[in-house]
């Protein structure tokens, strides 16, 4: 047996499935979106034996990208947690076969509560797809494998399917990179995410006016601890920024104390709105070799300066 070679073959009839479900997706995927967009109540997902494992990982999914879900299994829901289930849910049943015992047994309780039931099946004949208000089709020719017996094409069909519910609801709803950020705040992802603002949050924002002296610059740079001071206009607009740099070559260039900030700083300073990724701040201070950044709100009005040592110190690489 050529191991390599079959498990190529086991990772193409996958593929395979997924290309059916591809050309199969009708009008029934985007009822099921707009039904669970315009729910009142949170997503629940049932299912029983792998179809279970499945159901919760697009629980996950649904949660982190700002859909209210959550799991009931089936054999557990016939047994008194039932209870999870309020009126305006909607109830997401996943089945293979759609014949399910402990899940057909739900359907006239879910009925009687009045939920709205949408039904992954792999047999749009199945008693789940004809008692659901809407249907999603994932049925396969065959399970890679052997026998045609264990659990592959069918449960990959079914993770991807609600992926791309996932994603539509995400989509749909703006569910914006921040908005995921304060979701996964730990570990390696929770790192990517965090924004400027909450790096430079309990910053002292140093600035002078641009006709601030030579020595209230210097002043200013030493009380932000920041290596910068931003310069402004008599509007409180950003015309510049100073450098620690900017001082030393003033310095070995015999700069009058006696010029103001206007004629020391630099006119073009980078900046970066606050609440855009750390990660993008960092990409921006590499390629134009710089520590600093000046930080702004939405009005574009001057916030922060923020570091490269300060989004080191957060784990951002």
């Amino acid at each position: 047996m050529d191991i390599i070679e079959y498990g190529k073959k086991i990772i193409a009839a996958e593929i395979h499935s997924i290309e059916n479900m591809l050309n199969s997706l009708d009008e029934n995927f985007e009822k099921a979106v707009q039904m669970i967009l315009n729910a009142k109540g949170k997503v629940v997902i049932c299912g029983i034996g792998k179809s279970a494992v499945i159901g919760k990982k697009i629980v996950a999914t649904l949660n982190s990208t700002g859909t209210h879900a959550a799991f009931l299994h089936a054999a557990d829901a016939i047994h008194g947690d039932l209870g999870l289930l309020q009126q305006q849910d909607i109830v997401l049943l996943i089945s293979k076969s759609g014949e399910s015992n402990e899940m057909v047994y739900l359907l006239p309780r879910l009925k009687a509560f009045g939920n709205t039931i949408i039904s992954m099946v792999g047999n749009v004949d199945s008693t789940l797809a004809k008692q659901a208000d809407c249907v999603l089709n994932t049925s396969i020719e065959s399970e890679a494998g052997e026998y045609n017996l264990a659990p592959t094409s069918s449960t990959t069909c079914q993770l991807v399917l609600g992926d791309a519910l996932a994603m539509c609801l995400m989509k749909l709803k703006k569910f914006t990179a921040t908005d995921f950020g304060n979701f996964h705040p730990g570990g390696a992802l929770g790192k990517k995410l965090i924004t400027i603002k909450q790096i430079c949050r309990s910053h002292h924002a140093p600035f002078v006016f641009d006709d601030a002296t030579f020595k209230n610059s210097i002043v200013e740079i030493s009380k932000g601890r920041l290596g910068a001071v931003a310069v402004l206009n008599q509007e409180k607009k950003i015309v510049g920024i100073i450098t620690d740099g900017d001082i030393r070559r003033a310095f070995e260039n015999a700069y009058s104390m006696d010029k103001n900030a206007a004629s020391l700083m630099n006119q073009h300073p980078q900046i970066i709105q606050e609440n855009e990724l750390a990660s993008v701040g960092l990409e921006m201070m590499n390629q134009k070799n710089i520590n600093q950044l000046l930080v702004i709100n939405q009005q574009r009005e001057y916030q922060a300066i923020v570091h490269l040592h300060d989004i080191l110190k957060e784990g951002v690489v």
